[in-house]
This record gives structure tokens, sequence and C-alpha cells, in this order.
């Protein structure tokens, strides 16, 4: 049985904790600084808490000496010391960070480092990133890589056309900082909120715009093979133009806290909610233009006895699924691993990984 600590027992990490406690292969300690919170949990199965603030990196330390890997759920700006403290007991990491800078660092601490580090786990980044790359690997040449993706409900009720799903302050963060992208074969910048488009999947319209994040180390991979490689949340039509109001004309990008505070008193969260992914890819086969794209819907369910939302169960999988790949061997056991070295198979025949094997999924072909 191998050790696992799960820093941050908000709605991602519980049911990380739920989903690794049930295969009796992972001893599982949930931490957080809230004893509320932890009091409070709702757990299929119970397993070991332990109340320890991340941003103490003598206790943290102490508390992930010798186990197999640390998964990181906890807020953005907690990433870097946590894969620190990784680093400096060597245990595998894994997070399921957005953030571009934080990335960066736990790229640096991988080298040399004789335990994985493995940011970037989720759904977006971490699943899309892994469907696009084995799209892209059935081309000859690649013209164009564009990611879609968003956790939306089911029944939307209010002007947002949303409901809070995941972490406020994720959704704030991709939201306000620049967006990388590929375009006409130069690495860009571009702003978020912006480029909006709108598309039909199974006769529901969506609009898609920048956010930050979602192309995890894409960019780097594809730098110089394709001409095009963006990244685009999915929601409902008319929900960036107020998020721009908000952000740009009230000037909340630059006071978080109280747009957080007004999102979670404002906003409901649901349970009953839908993730939407669209990848296509498109590119010549034999001098032939081509284009491939992967569609998937999958909606909430039960995890044991408790019902998690579709963008809980998304991201938990996929993080658990890339673990558990590591712990079984079939991923190198040391340095830094990108998304894209990940094979989707494997992945989806994963105990974990079938979650995404599941869904509304669709391969179509086009010329």
């Amino acid at each position: 049985m191998k050790d696992i600590v799960i820093v941050g027992a908000g709605k991602i990490g519980s049911t990380i904790a739920d989903l690794l406690a049930a295969t009796g292969d992972y001893a599982v300690t949930l931490v957080d600084q809230s004893g509320e919170r932890l009091a409070g949990l709702e757990l299929s199965r119970p397993v070991e808490a332990a109340i320890a603030d991340v941003r103490d990196s003598t206790a943290l330390t102490r508390l992930l000496d010798g186990r197999f890997a640390v998964v990181n759920a906890a807020p953005y700006h907690l990433t870097i010391p946590i894969a620190e403290a990784a680093a400096a007991v060597s245990i595998n990491y894994f997070d399921l960070t957005e953030d571009v800078v934080s990335t960066r660092r736990v790229k640096s601490l991988a080298a040399g480092s004789r335990a994985v580090f493995m940011p970037q786990c989720g759904l977006a980044p971490g699943f899309v990133s892994i469907v696009a790359n084995d799209l892209a690997k059935r081309f000859d040449e690649i013209d164009s890589i564009r990611m879609r993706v968003g956790a939306l409900p089911r029944y939307p009720s209010n002007g947002l056309n949303y409901n809070l799903t995941w972490s406020t302050e994720g959704v704030i963060n991709e939201y306000c900082q620049p967006c990388e992208a590929i375009l006409d074969g130069e690495l860009v910048e571009v702003p978020p909120l912006e480029e909006r488009e709108e598309f039909s999947l199974d006769g529901v319209t969506y609009e898609a715009f920048n956010t930050s994040g979602g192309l995890g180390t894409l960019c780097e991979t594809y730098l110089g093979r394709v001409r095009t490689l963006n990244y685009r949340t999915i929601r409902y039509p008319g929900h960036a133009a107020i998020m721009k109001v908000i952000l740009n004309d009230l000037g909340l990008r630059h006071r978080r806290d109280v747009l957080r505070d007004i999102l979670e008193n404002a906003v409901p969260s649901t349970m009953q909610d839908v993730v939407v992914i669209f990848v296509t890819v498109s590119g010549r086969k034999s001098g032939r233009l081509m284009q491939e794209t992967y569609a998937n819907r999958i909606y909430a369910r039960n995890i044991g006895s408790v019902t998690r939302s579709a963008i809980q169960v998304t991201t938990a999988s996929a993080i658990c699924a890339v673990l558990d790949m590591v712990a079984g061997g079939l991923l190198p056991d040391r340095g830094f691993l990108r998304q894209e070295d990940v094979e989707l198979e494997p992945f989806l025949s994963n105990r974990f990984g079938t979650v995404y094997a599941t869904g509304d999924a669709t391969l179509r072909s086009a010329a």
C-alpha cells in the first residue's frame, strides 16, 4: 500500500481521497489548514485527516517525508511551497494548477530529481492535452490544434448562465491572466475573455473565449510544428460579455477577494453540471487536408455513496489516473512529466481514466 498525502480538502481534494481510498491500494491522508472543513467532509470511506498550514515549510516537509506522493489540490497560489516541500524530501508530486508561473517553478524543481514532478493533471490542463496530442500524432503535418473545454450547469437560471462548480479562485485567475497560444507559427500571449466564438454541439449553442492555463505545456511541445494552437473555455452565450463588465469596467480584476466574495454569495453552486470537451486537429495525411475531432460530455455521478459534480469527477479521475500509472510503472519514475507524455489508450484503460471512456465520447473525421 502506497502512502498518499492530498493537500486541500475542498471539492476536488475530497473526491480524489474517495477515489484513491476505494481501491485499497493507497493509504490516504487528507490535509487542510481548516479543521472545520476537515470535520465537515462528506466521504464514502474514512481517511486520515491532518490539520496543517502548508505555508509552514518545516511542518509540511515533516508531513510529507517518507510518503509515495503528494497530490496538490490546494489553491493555485500555494502550488510553489507544496512543490518545494515535495522536492525537499524527494517524493512524487502531482497538481491541478492552471497557473503558468507556478508550473515553470515545478519544472525547475524536477531537474535532477529522483522523483516525478507532474503538474497540470486535471481536465484542462490535463486530459485535454492527452487527447490533443493523440489526435495530432495521426497526421503527417499538423496545421491547427484547437481545444475547447467547459464545466457548465445543466439548468442555467441566472444572467451569467453559470453556476459555481469548482474553485472560485481558479475561475477568477483564468479569467484574468494572459493566455498562451501559437498564432501563425509564433508563440504569443493573447488577452483573456477575448476572441469569442460560437459553435453548436448536438443542437446546443455554446460560446468559447480565451482563458489562461488550459494548454499546459503544449505550446512548448508544438512550437515550430503547428501554425495555430489555442485553448478556449466553453460557456453558454452571454457569459463572457457580463464577466468583461465585472472584471474590466468595474475593476474587480484588481480586487479579487471582493469578486470571490460576491460570486460565492450570489452565484449558487450546483451538482447538476456537464463537462463539455471539444478538441479539433487539422492537417495533412498522405498529402490530403484532413480534420479529426474529439467531442465528449460527462455528467455528475456518485462516487461511492456521495454525489459528485461532473467537474469533480473528471478532474479527480484524471489526476488519480496518472498517479496510478506512475505507481504501476506505466510512466517514468522520475523527472518532469508532461500530460502529452501520457498515451490516450492506456489512460482510458486505467481504472480511474475509464470515467472519460463512459461519457458521450465521439471521434469524427472529415476531409
